[in-house]
Order: structure tokens, then sequence, then C-alpha cells
């Protein structure tokens, strides 16, 4: 399945599928640790996954969630807006396993995210469902359907402010009946306590129909 070429247009181009070295992994969780913050959970022994992380509040969510990245020692990748693909941050960004994506596309970008999986042996991708800062009422779908069309379970890492605790949760199959996978996530997510908690977004999707 793994094939070794650029991009075709249209194709996602995902950093290689390499785990941080080991000096990374040990610096990352020092630098936890040093910043009052205990690292909970363990990594799942499988090729692949969508890794969902909430709640998204602060500016402080990204550094945080990319040490818990590097100390779990796990290729991941993940989308960041095209955008702030320049230099000279390009070349950090897609070190670090970013994937430039434009936002204003998402019904292909979803196609286009599981024609990734189907390509790949091994991929860990990492998507934000709030998909902001600000309190929203609703979590974006991206991350269900491509999950639910890959036929990869879904990873839960979350950021808990009030207990200093970061890390990974279950790894979740999704069932299809969306309102039920939702409620366990909505169960999940609500003892989780953003840095800026007043931001936080309510864990359920919106209908189709209003997306």
């Amino acid at each position: 399945m793994s094939q070794s070429r650029g991009p075709e247009p249209g194709e996602l181009e995902l950093a290689p599928n390499a785990p941080p070295p080991a000096r990374a992994r040990r610096l990352a969780q020092w630098l936890l640790r040093a910043s009052g913050w205990q690292l909970v959970g363990a990594a799942p022994d499988v090729p692949r996954c969508v890794i969902i992380f909430a709640p998204h509040t602060s500016n402080w969510d990204f550094p945080l969630l990319l040490a818990v990245r590097f100390a779990f020692g796990r290729p991941v990748a993940y989308l960041a807006k095209s955008t702030l693909f320049r230099f000279p941050f390009a070349r950090l960004l897609r070190s670090t396993g970013a994937l430039a994506v434009d936002r204003s596309e998402r019904h292909a970008l979803v196609e286009r995210l599981v024609a990734a999986f189907g390509e790949r042996d091994q991929l860990w991708l990492a998507m934000s469902p709030e998909g902001t800062r600000a309190r929203t009422d609703h979590w974006k779908s991206g991350f269900y359907h491509v999950a639910r069309e890959a036929g990869v379970p879904l990873l839960l890492a979350f950021i808990d402010a009030e207990r200093r605790e970061c890390g990974l949760g279950e790894l979740f199959e999704l069932s299809g009946d969306m309102e039920g996978d939702m409620a366990r996530l909505r169960a999940f997510y609500a003892t989780k306590k953003g840095i800026r908690p007043e931001r936080t977004s309510d864990v359920r999707l919106l209908p189709p129909s209003d997306e």
C-alpha cells in the first residue's frame, strides 16, 4: 500500500512517517514536567487512527499538544492553515507533521484524507473538532466522517487544565450511530477543563442540512 512518490494534484503531502528521535521524546517529557503538566495515558498499538484533541480554548494548546506528540514518540500528522506555510515557518511546521490545507474546501478535504488513509499502512492524523479557540455551539464533523469512511478508530487526546493533565484517553471505535457516538464523546470530555474554560465549545454536531 505505501508508496514513495510525490503528491499528485489534489493529494495531501504527508511528512515522512518516522517517529521523533529519542532525545526529542525525553526533552518533551521533561518540558511537560518542568511546566507542571502530568502526561497521562498510553499510545495504543494501532497503525492508523484519527486523533481528536479538545478542549481547544487557548493559544497555549498548540505547543502543549505538540509536546504531547513528541512525548509519546509517535509520528503524527496534523492539519494547519495553508496561510501559515510561509518563510520562515513552513519548514518548521512540516518537520512537526503539519499538513497545509485550505479550509474553504472542507468537503474535498474529507475525501483527500480518507484517500490518504487508504494509501498508507500507517497514519496517525490529529484533527481539532472545534476548529477555533473561540466558543461555538457545535463541533465540526470532518473528523467523524474521515474516521468513519476510512474505517479507523478515534483516539481521544485532551487537555485538563484544572488537574494539569494532558495526554491520551481511550481508543474509540465509531458505531455509525452519530448521536450515540457523540454522547460517548460528550461524556469523556465533560470532565476536561480547557485553559480558558469559558471558551469551551458544545460537544455536538450540526445536522447535515445545517453544516
